[in-house]
């Protein structure tokens, strides 16, 4: 379960989402039955349809050796002055140490989104999963993979084999109004099967958690077990995915978030059809013009945009569609497809939704002046082509992890040797047959799994290059920029 400290991001704490129920509810016949103003409201439809599509989800990680930066003892270099027993290069800093992680055991919620087994949920539901098991509502147990994750909205894909499964109706959330009733149903202290219930109190909401986030904002009761469970309108149609809670203890407090079936949509159709989501970027960056202008009179300044709401422009990328569009510094985007966008939230959504290469019209205030420009957009290595993860052949060669003979050697705790190079983008840099790998990208590499993951974050990112460091046989340092290719 996702924590956020007190002192960042107003003592956000993600956790797992379960709505107090509301003094209006009532039992009736179970069908949707329209809301008249002023009268109970039936949620029992909602419940009964939601309910055998929300599964428990339980997360193992097995005890792991893993390197870590520890801080030296400023007396190691009294006693070992040459550093015989250490790392002679890194005196006075830092130092790496092996060190065994406990097992951990955590628990969640997800939903089933079609009758074959796939279940949507969050990423930090299953983020660095060795097993995950999921129990149906019917108590039935199946073992799960995971599909395909996206950290920047927290959403997740993963699958169990199983047919017939009752799954979900997706609703819209663009059509949630403030103040709808709406319901969460998940797993709150292993609580299986739980419903609880609340209204939308705001929609668009940003917290900084994520890269990209639009939450549905509720008067929810949020309980840890809850995350990746569902929140439903009174049809019982999948609004969205249960995430977040705001709170100053750790406990409920009033307000709970849920990533909307808008996003959600976009990402489960990108990781099933390239396996990871296709992001299209505008290529600036900016905040909520409200926000600008209350820091701007914060220092006693007079702004004056001509608009009050929208998104102010703080930078703009040279070779980015926003670059192509016209933007510059200072201008303040309304709309987007005719679309009023009043803060960056509800930016973040509109593009959530759109590929690399889709068409996009911008409506924004230049000096005072609107403008509209339909735009090409862009993926984060600056053109439109479909971004590919690549897999650790594209390297061309072969690898093992170091020997503790190896490792005294050459004086290292860790590291992984190339043991056959063969045509490949490590034979182009100049990389040769026993090289040990310690490093890529600044992250530490102790297994091939490291390697591989290294290379696939780097071949998705802006500058997809692998930058490597580590050692010859001869105990020589190496040094090494590698493009990495897509095709």
């Amino acid at each position: 379960m996702k924590r956020f400290s007190k002192y960042l991001l107003s003592t956000l704490c993600v956790v797992s989402l379960a709505f107090s129920a509301g003094a209006f509810l009532s039992v009736r016949a179970a069908q949707p039955a329209a809301t008249v103003a002023g009268q109970p409201v039936d949620l029992t439809y909602a419940a009964e349809k939601a309910l055998p599509t929300v599964v428990h989800i339980r997360y193992l990680q097995n005890s792991k050796v893993k390197t870590v930066d520890v801080q030296r003892d400023p007396f190691e270099d009294f006693f070992d002055p040459f550093g015989f027993f250490g790392n002679p290069g890194n005196r006075g800093g830092k130092r790496q140490q092996q060190v065994q992680t406990p097992k951990k055991e955590a628990f969640g919620s997800g939903v089933i989104i079609s009758t074959d087994g796939y279940i949507v949920t969050n990423n930090h539901v299953v983020e660095g999963a060795d097993e995950l098991t999921v129990t149906l509502n019917d108590n039935r147990e199946f073992s799960a993979t995971i599909v395909g994750t996206d950290k920047t909205t927290d959403l997740a894909l993963i699958k169990i084999n199983a047919k017939d499964l009752p799954a979900i109706t997706i609703g819209d959330s663009d059509k949630l109004r403030v103040g709808e009733w709406v319901l969460a149903v998940g797993n709150p202290f292993t609580l299986n099967s739980t419903v609880t219930a609340g209204i939308v109190s705001a929609k668009a909401r940003s917290l900084g958690a994520n890269g990209v986030e639009s939450f549905i904002q509720t008067d929810a009761a949020i309980n840890s077990g809850n995350s990746g469970g569902a929140l439903v309108n009174t049809k019982g149609e999948l609004v969205g995915i249960n995430a977040m809670l705001y709170s100053q203890t750790g406990s409920y407090s009033g307000y709970g978030f849920a990533i909307p079936t808008t996003i959600m949509n976009k990402v489960v159709a990108d990781i099933k059809t390239y396996g990871q989501v296709q992001r299209a970027l505008l290529g600036i960056t900016g905040t909520d013009a409200r926000k600008w202008i209350d820091a701007q009179k914060a220092q006693d300044k007079e702004p004056d945009l001509d608009v009050n709401d929208g998104v102010y422009v703080n930078s703009v990328e040279p070779d980015g569609a926003g670059a192509d569009a016209g933007l510059a510094e200072g201008d303040v985007i309304t709309a987007v497809d005719g679309k009023k966008v009043t803060t960056m939230a509800m930016l973040q959504e509109i593009m959530a939704t759109k590929r690399p290469g889709d068409k996009a019209n911008i409506t924004f205030v230049h000096k005072k002046k609107s403008k509209s420009v339909t735009v090409t957009l862009k993926n984060a290595q600056g053109n439109t082509g479909v971004v590919k993860q690549a897999d650790l052949d594209v390297l061309g060669a072969n690898f093992r992890e170091v020997t503790d003979e190896q490792k005294k050697q050459l004086n290292i705790a860790y590291g992984i040797e190339v043991i056959k190079v063969n045509k490949g983008v490590l034979a182009t840099a100049g990389i040769t047959k026993g090289f040990v790998i310690q490093k890529a990208n600044d992250t530490p590499i102790n297994t091939i799994e490291d390697l591989q993951k290294a290379v696939k974050d780097a071949s998705t990112s802006k500058d997809p290059v692998l930058y490597i460091q580590g050692v010859y046989p001869t105990s020589k340092k190496g040094y090494f920029a590698v493009p990495l290719s897509n095709e």
